[in-house]
């Protein structure tokens, strides 16, 4: 059941942080239900993209303008701060148990790593030279994967005893080889783990096929989602052995059931909401997905309203 009305279809074939924002809205679009808010606004202007979610409820969404971190409680889509950014882009976000930010920095090539209650630089790590689009980011046991929508390669910033930081010439580059064929356009995009958590899942938005990763060589196979095309594939997310995958353009998250290993799954659910502006990426708290209308298909200005949807499944 949702939260409220959700068209859903099913297919088969295809922290307290201080200083409160003063400049936030100053209301909620729709009164929240359940104690929840449906539809929280971004301010205006802010370009969202990534959305990170901690274990505490604190929501983080990234800004695409300048880099700036916008912070909310889930619970209440109420602002809480926002965290300047460099000036550059924030994508993909997610969050460590420790309280901090991993943060893909898009055309900048590099990653960011930042403290979530301050947002102090801990660290910053070149990726790859232009062109490149640091995407998404996904962390394991050991390392945050980043992927990259303009180069053939994934990027492995490893983590050390108790989750210490490396050395900023740690980075390793994982080439990605196999039945991956880079193609014009956007190609790697969404990233997440198996459910078994023994490799990586990417999204390939170019050709709309999800990808199975092995993290040691970089072969990727093609995931049966038996004859499931991905068309406009973005955020991905993996609840046990559940994927949500974000189908920007579509105004659509597939859900699919996967087998352990993640090489394969079908199809079980469609979802979208009728808030949908074109939403990029997906995290979870508690029996809510929250989605950032990116608006990928508005021209941006200074005064365009953007805002982050919650839907239950």
């Amino acid at each position: 059941m949702f939260g409220r009305t959700v068209a859903r279809t099913l297919a088969v074939a295809a922290l307290g942080i201080g200083l409160i924002f003063a400049g936030a809205p100053a209301a909620i679009a729709h009164p929240p239900r359940d104690g929840v808010a449906d539809l929280i606004q971004l301010p205006d202007g802010f370009q969202p993209e990534g959305i990170a979610i901690s274990t505490r409820g604190t929501g983080y969404v990234g800004s695409l303008a300048d880099g700036d971190i916008y912070v909310f409680n889930v619970r209440t889509g109420e602002p809480i701060t926002i965290l300047e950014g460099p000036g550059t882009p924030s994508a993909g976000l997610k969050i460590d148990k420790r309280g901090r930010l991993f943060i893909a920095g898009g055309p900048t090539g590099e990653a960011r790593v930042i403290d979530a209650s301050t947002g102090a630089l801990l660290g910053t790590f070149a990726l790859a030279p232009a062109p490149s689009f640091i995407n998404d980011v996904v962390l394991t046991r050991d390392a945050a994967w980043f992927g990259d929508s303009q180069r053939a390669q994934l990027y492995k910033l490893p983590l050390g005893h108790r989750g210490a930081l490396p050395e900023a010439d740690a980075v390793k580059t994982v080439p990605l080889t196999g039945e991956w064929m880079q193609q014009q356009g956007f190609n790697a995009n969404g990233i997440a783990q198996t459910p078994d958590h023994r490799a990586l899942l990417v999204v390939q938005s170019a050709t709309g096929l999800l990808f199975r990763v092995d993290p040691g060589t970089g072969e990727a196979r093609t995931v049966d989602l038996g004859g499931v095309a991905l068309t406009n594939g973005d955020g991905l997310l993996v609840v046990g052995r559940t994927l949500y995958v974000v189908q920007n353009q579509l105004n659509t998250v597939a859900v699919f059931r996967l087998n352990a290993a993640g090489t394969a799954g079908q199809l079980v659910d469609r979802l979208t909401d009728p808030d949908f502006q074109v939403p990029t990426t997906i995290a979870k708290y508690g029996k809510g997905f929250y989605l950032p209308n990116a608006r990928f298909d508005t021209t941006p200005t200074p005064t365009t309203e953007y805002s982050v949807v919650r839907i239950r499944r």
